[in-house]
């Protein structure tokens, strides 16, 4: 089994690497294979919305995102990971959900998708300095809809508020407990309410 975390976070050691970090710990410790992408290091351009995809469900700019899609489509699980930047996800995690265009595409258009038997689930971690009362509101609209994207039902979701300094989580050992067992159930298929 297979999990793929995905680090939007373009901060190195930042608060949402640290919970994802945990999360994918679980995973591992319920005997998952894992895997980190950290998506500030991949070169990965914006979609250029040319429609290229509809044709036969590839993107037409070639990058990093060309092996990404293999990674989400051999995953059995994906955590996407990413602080909030103004009530959204980092730019860097946007492009890589925006350029999953071209598997919504093979699902949706070209009825070419993933179509295997596994129970393939998705978690958003995020973390946001601010408490609004709507902080993670479109965030998670936007994870939902990718890992509607790439086959993936959305499972479950772990945010926390009040937080920014680096490595400030820290202090909130909760926080990380949550994180260890969202990874664990993810794999176990007991995901809680977090």
């Amino acid at each position: 089994m297979k999990v793929l975390g995905i680090m939007g976070s373009p901060r190195r050691q930042s608060n949402t690497e640290i919970l994802l970090d945990k999360a994918l710990d679980g995973a591992a410790g319920a005997g998952a294979e894992v895997e980190k992408l950290l998506v500030s290091r991949l070169k990965i351009s914006p979609c250029v919305e040319d429609y290229g995809c509809l044709e036969a469900g590839i993107c037409s700019i070639k990058d990093d995102m060309q092996a990404v899609y293999e990674k989400l489509l051999q995953a059995d699980h994906v955590i996407l990971a990413s602080p909030i930047f103004f009530y959204g996800i980092t730019a860097q995690a946007k492009a890589l959900v925006d350029r999953c265009q071209a598997l919504w595409v093979r699902r949706y258009i070209l009825k070419t998708g993933i179509d295997d038997k596994r129970a393939r689930k998705g978690a958003f971690i995020s973390v946001g300095a601010t408490k609004g009362e709507k902080l993670f509101d479109g965030a998670v609209l936007t994870a939902k809809y990718f890992f509607d994207a790439i086959g993936v039902k959305h499972e479950c979701d772990l945010l926390i508020k009040g937080i920014d300094d680096r490595g400030q989580i820290e202090e909130h050992p909760t926080a990380l407990q949550d994180a260890f067992r969202l990874g664990r159930e993810l794999v176990s298929g007991a995901v809680e309410t977090i």
